[in-house]
This record gives structure tokens, sequence and C-alpha cells, in this order.
């Protein structure tokens, strides 16, 4: 960046606003005009979905819910695999978020909640179309300004990646309902199997659990080959393993990573700082990361 003209975190008004939190703003400085710099062509964008690009809550304060929590309001599935679903939410849910458990025991837990799960999605019949209908009621859930992101995103070729340790037919049919499944967007999440009669036979192989969800899960696939040299990178997410996103990529030389920050704030922002390099609190909205990249296209197009 020899004789290019910097600009300085003061200049962008929207890092300066109080709900805005960054721990390190020199780093934060520095990184941006590499990526400004470095051009459109340069970048990629990492995602997660639930409460990522889904909002936390809605604007009457009603929570939105996850993409499991979606696929569990469809009418075909049996009460006893709702019930028993719950069990496991309410005995796995609190190893994932404990904060003083060592990530590789919390893997081992990860594991055996996602295989029981994909045991109890066997033997019934479930219409993809009934995803579809639930999908639909809350596709209007998006952060504000999601879609102008991804309209952007798939106008200038970036590639989206949106990584989900949730249900991926509940994440496509989202995204398809929001008019947002650009050709630049490609989904990684567990995706459901069935079998030759069209019964549910549990979900597919490659499990995504929210402590393996990065870039090694793409190797040897197209997009992959599509990404690899794309080595400026924005990743998204709202906890805290989410900002592993970017691991595995082959020659990341600059990952901004972006927090949405929402339940008891008090208590997990230091972590969150330490964690993300900007962190949103209570922000229902993609106007950040927006600018973010309003910043770099209009470098790359002057």
């Amino acid at each position: 960046m020899v004789g290019q003209q910097r600009f300085q975190l003061s200049s962008v008004p929207i890092l300066n606003r109080d709900h805005v939190k960054i721990r390190d703003p020199g780093k934060v400085e520095h990184m941006l005009n590499e990526l400004v710099y470095g051009g459109i062509d340069r970048l990629q964008v990492v995602t997660d979905f639930d409460y990522t690009i889904t909002k936390q809550k809605l604007d009457n304060g009603e929570k939105i819910l996850t993409s499991f929590g979606m696929f569990n309001e469809c009418r075909s599935l049996p009460d006893s695999v709702l019930e028993e679903s719950k069990k496991l939410f309410h005995k796995y849910r609190p190893i994932e978020i404990d904060p003083l458990m060592p990530l590789d025991e919390k893997v081992v837990y990860m594991i055996e909640w996602w295989t029981k799960t994909g045991d109890l999605l066997k033997g019934f019949p479930l219409p993809q179309e009934e995803i579809a209908e639930v999908a639909q009621r809350f596709k209007d859930g998006l952060r504000d300004g999601t879609h102008e992101m991804f309209f952007d995103l798939d106008q200038n070729k970036v590639p989206c990646l949106v990584f989900s340790a949730g249900l991926g037919d509940s994440v496509m049919s989202v995204l398809r309902q929001a008019n947002v499944l650009y050709p630049n967007v490609k989904v990684i999440s567990n995706f459901l199997r069935y079998d030759a009669d069209g019964n549910l036979n549990g979900l597919q192989d490659k499990m995504i659990h929210t402590f393996n969800k990065n870039e090694t899960a793409l190797k040897g696939t197209e997009y992959y080959d599509l990404v690899h040299d794309r080595d400026h990178v924005i990743v998204m997410g709202d906890s805290l393993g989410d900002a592993g996103m970017a691991d595995g990529i082959p020659s990341s030389s600059h990952v901004l990573k972006i927090g949405f920050l929402f339940d008891h704030p008090e208590q997990n922002l230091p972590r969150y700082m330490d964690t993300f390099d900007l962190v949103l609190v209570d922000d229902q909205t993609m106007d950040v990361p927006r600018e973010i990249i309003k910043m770099i296209r209009n470098k790359s197009h002057q």
C-alpha cells in the first residue's frame, strides 16, 4: 500500500456508533485499508445463518426460529420426535455454550448430539413442501439490508459462503423464498436424506457442528477452487465458534471478523471483543458489513 492514501477509522461514521465495539482500532483500521485497496476481486464473504443472516428478534420482540426450529414446525413431524428433540436440545445446548469446557470435549458431545438427531429423523415421510411452507413465514426475518447486501455481492461476483450447523433444507428454503439465493451463494450445512420410498433417512454424512464450521469442509469441491485465491475475507457470525469459519482458507492474508451480540451483552462483550474484530451489540441490520463492502467496491470501480 505504499503511496496509497490511507483512510482513518474516525472518517467512517458508521464504525463510530455507540453499539460498534472495537478492541483494537489500529488493527481494524489497518485491515480495512488492506481490504479496500486489495479490491473486490480478492474478496469473499463467509457467514453463519441462524441469528446472523436472520435477525435475533423481530420488531415486535418475537424471537426468530432457528433453521432446526423451523423444521420442528412441519406438520408431518411425529410428536415423539419433537419431544425427543427437545430433550436432546436441553441436554446438549448448555454444553455447546459452556465457556469453561475445553473444545475437544465439546466436539465429542456435539457429534453425539447430531448423531442422535439423525437417528431420530428416520422412517417417516416429510414432504419438502412443508419445509417451504414454514420458511415462507420466516423469509421476512432477515436482517434489514440483507437483500441489498446479497444483491451487491452477486453483482460484483463476490463468492458468499453460508455456513450453518443447523438444517440446510430450511436455510436453502428461506434464502430461496427471500430471493437471495444467487449463483454466487453456496450453503454448507446438514441436509436431510431420503430413502427410495420417500421416507426420511437421517442426515447426510458430512456432519457440520458449531466447532467444525470452517473452510476445510470445502476441500475437493468446486467452491474451494473458486475461493482459494481470494485472500481477503469478511466473516460474520453470532457465536464465538463462528469466528473460526475462515480457518482452512489456504491463503487468508486478511480476515475481518464481525460478531453480532444480542444475548447478555454486559456479560459476553469482553469475550466477543477478544474473538471478533468488530462487535455489533443488538444491531438487527447489515448496515456495517454493507458499508465495508461498499467501500471496497467503490475503490475497485474508481
